[in-house]
Order: structure tokens, then sequence, then C-alpha cells
């Protein structure tokens, strides 16, 4: 027998405690390194919840926008693998935790595989990882690269995502560090275009806006084997969907991702405009939106409301009953 999915009543009480719950909490603060996340209001907190047979619940400011930033690097990786396939992303990105913060230049050093035959260096949600991964999008040109991106991040949502042009042009203007990785990994033949043309496409990916209901959707369409619950567009096929959900538990939430699969059990990816999903295969999503970060660049009451809600409702994936 398969196990019933929980009552809408259930959940709606669920996200409603959960909002309530840490709704005062006002720990962390807002990414200072890029200006347009530093000016965004630190009060706005909005949770969904999107159940793989498309009910949809809301509270707060769950219809609020925000640039998706890291949370975006799931749906390239989904683009890249459902096209390219699982052995392309493991041999020329890898999939392996870097344990060095998610911007490192040193990762790639360490992990080049000039070395010795180490695998490549990261994985596709460390910068490096995901700028290689950006490299391996298909496309003539930049705008029909940039256009595979947005179309399948938008099938994830179920409708036009756009790019936040202040967003994109405010790291676009301070993306230094990036352009050094990426030419990093040039040099141990890692990245798989043009320098300028996959750093520039790297920030249009960081930079379109997402809402937490998008995200709830984006997650679902995850837990639903790749097809789209409120649409039922299959936007990728079940193993791009179950690869996608590994990395997630691999290295979701930056450096703590370990911490985080121990304490709530999910696959998870978190992002500095104040987004965080969170999957539970074979039955739902939770989006959460606050802008507010911890030291690791997670949104602090974004933690805190996926936890209740995946203890409220059971769904640590390695938890079981004893028979």
């Amino acid at each position: 027998d398969k196990p019933q999915p929980a009552s809408s009543a259930v959940i709606q009480k669920v996200i409603e405690q959960a909002y309530d719950k840490y709704k005062p909490v006002m720990d962390g603060k807002n990414a200072s390194y890029i200006p347009y996340l530093a000016k965004a209001d630190g009060k706005l907190y909005g949770i969904a919840i999107v159940t793989v047979d498309g009910r949809v619940f809301r509270i707060g400011d769950a219809g609020h926008p925000f640039p998706v930033e890291s949370v975006s690097k799931i749906f390239t990786l989904a683009d890249v693998l459902h096209k390219q396939g699982a052995e392309s992303v493991l041999h020329k990105i890898g999939v392996n935790a870097t344990g060095l913060p998610f911007n490192s230049a040193l990762a790639v050093e360490l992990n080049n595989d000039k070395l010795g035959g180490s695998p490549p260096p990261g994985n596709p949600l460390v910068n490096a990882g995901a700028m290689a991964t950006a490299s391996l999008v298909e496309g003539k040109t930049l705008d029909a690269k940039w256009q595979s991106v947005i179309d399948t991040a938008s099938a994830f949502a179920g409708h036009t995502l756009h790019l936040n042009d202040n967003v994109y042009r405010s790291e676009m203007a301070s993306n230094q560090h990036n352009q050094a990785i990426a030419m990093l990994l040039q040099s141990y033949d890692h990245l798989y275009a043009d320098v300028s043309e996959t750093v520039d496409l790297y920030t249009r990916e960081c930079s379109y806006d997402v809402d937490a209901v998008d995200l709830a959707t984006m997650g679902a369409t995850l837990a639903n084997g790749g097809t789209n619950p409120r649409t039922h567009h299959a936007v990728v096929d079940a193993a791009t969907s179950a690869h996608v959900l590994a990395v997630m538990a691999t290295a979701g939430l930056y450096n703590t991702s370990g911490e985080w699969l121990f304490k709530v059990g999910l696959p998870g990816k978190s992002g500095v405009g104040g987004g965080i999903v969170a999957v539970v295969p074979g039955k739902l999503a939770i989006g959460v939106y606050s802008s507010r970060l911890d030291a690791a660049g997670n949104s602090v009451r974004g933690q805190l409301a996926v936890q209740f809600i995946a203890q409220a409702l059971g769904a640590n994936i390695f938890a079981a009953e004893a028979q």
C-alpha cells in the first residue's frame, strides 16, 4: 500500500505554525557584497509548500519576488544532465563536496586532476563547478545558451521567469573573483566554453527573480520525477531528478550541507538572495524566503521553517519506524 499523502488541513496547519513560530526571529543579516541584496527588506518572510498532486499552500510574503542566486544552480544542472547525461557531469564537473567555501579558488587548485587523477573541481553547486556546468549549456551563442537556462527554469516554475536587470548589472560589476575562478578552471581544462561568455551566463543564471511559491513548485517538480505537478509538463526525466537531488544532499547548503542533512534529512538548496528549497521525494517541496543569512550564506528563518515542517510532517528521508 502506498502511504496516503498528508491531508490539506494538516499541511495548512503546519505551514501556519512554522510561519508564526519564526516570524519574530531577526537573526542574521542580508548579503552585503551584492548592493541590490543589501537593500532587501529583512522583515519579509514567506513560506510555500507544493505537493506532487499539485496542491499549493502559502503564507506570508510567499509571492514576493527576490533574486534566485545559487538556487538556480540545481536547475541549470538539471538542464545539462537531461541533455548530456550523468557521465558527462561526473567526468567534467564532479559531484563530491569540496569542504571549502562555495566561492573558493583553492578548491580548484586542490581538486584539479593534473595532480594525479583526482576527480574534477568539486560539484555543480559551488561557484567553480557551477561555472563549469554553465560552460556545458548547449547553444551557439550566449543568448541561445541563456534561453536554454531560463526556459528550463521557467518550465520548472510553470510560468515565464525574468532576468532582474538591476541584480545582473550589480553582479557583473563586482564579479572579479568569479572571473578569476573561471580563468583557473580554464587553465586546468575544466571550463568548456569561452571564459567571459561563461561568467556572463553564470551571472545571468543567478539573477532571475523567483518567489517562494516558484521555489516550492520547482522543488515539487524534482519531487515528482521531473514532471511539474501544476502544469503536468515533463521538464526532465526521473533519473535526472534523482541525480539533482543527490547533489543537493551533498552540497546544497554551502559549508553546512552535512549539518543540514544531519538535522533535517532532506535535500535542499539555498541562495544568498534569501531563498531556500527543500524536497521530499515523491511527496512535496517547501520554498521559503527570508533575506537574513547566517555566516554560511543560508537564510536563517528559511532553515528554521524547513526543519520545523520536515519534523512536523515526518519527512526526514533517513528516518524509519521499526517494523
